[in-house]
């Protein structure tokens, strides 16, 4: 893995702890001689996170659409800022550019492009690992209703076990770092020879 992106959100969040963790990531993707992935925004956790990789050295690239740098709201300080057309665009960009995804806490945004990432990946058309780095208890309730949907019969329980869910990031890195879509892959294939019968 060389770059990780980051969904989070363009707030700070009501408790100091947010900022705190997403500061400890982008550290820590820094030391480990990774590239940050982000939306390019200099607010919010997102500005956090680029500039604690920033400031410890690492690589930045962020992705913004172009309505979103006329509002003034585009890191100017970045490694490389990319200015795309479209939300679409960015999403895809981004995708080509990562190796994995985190979300970090955020609102709709964030669930968007992480929801977005295990969509596409559930339909086999990219492979690559998601995680949520839980914060305070964050995830929690959301955690909760995937585990609703594989109950539930919306969700293979493979596809459950293929997301990361977790607050130590040296944990989840580790387990980025060491990823294989087995399980996942094996149930895509499994769909696809079915539909070809």
């Amino acid at each position: 893995m060389k770059s990780i992106c980051v969904y989070c959100g363009s707030n700070t969040g009501s408790k100091p702890v947010y900022s705190e963790r997403a500061t400890e990531l982008g550290r820590r993707i820094a030391h480990d001689g990774l590239r940050l992935v982000y939306g390019g925004g200099n607010v919010g956790l997102m500005g956090t996170v680029a500039n604690a990789v920033l400031e410890a050295g690492g690589e930045v690239t962020g992705v913004i659409p172009e309505q979103l740098a006329n509002w003034e709201v585009a890191h100017r300080g970045l490694t490389e800022l990319q200015v795309v057309g479209s939300m679409h665009e960015r999403k895809l960009r981004m995708f080509d550019l990562s190796d994995g995804f985190v979300a970090l806490p955020g609102g709709f945004g964030t669930m968007d492009e992480m929801f977005e990432m295990l969509t596409w990946r559930q339909l086999g058309i990219g492979d690559k690992p998601c995680a949520f780095l839980d914060v305070d208890g964050f995830y929690a309730p959301l955690i909760g209703m995937i585990d609703r949907m594989v109950e539930e019969r919306f969700l293979h329980p493979e596809q459950r076990n293929d997301l990361w869910y977790g607050s130590d990031i040296g944990q989840m890195l580790a387990w980025m770092d060491a990823y294989e879509p087995a399980q996942a892959s094996k149930w895509i294939d499994e769909k696809r020879s079915k539909v070809k019968r």
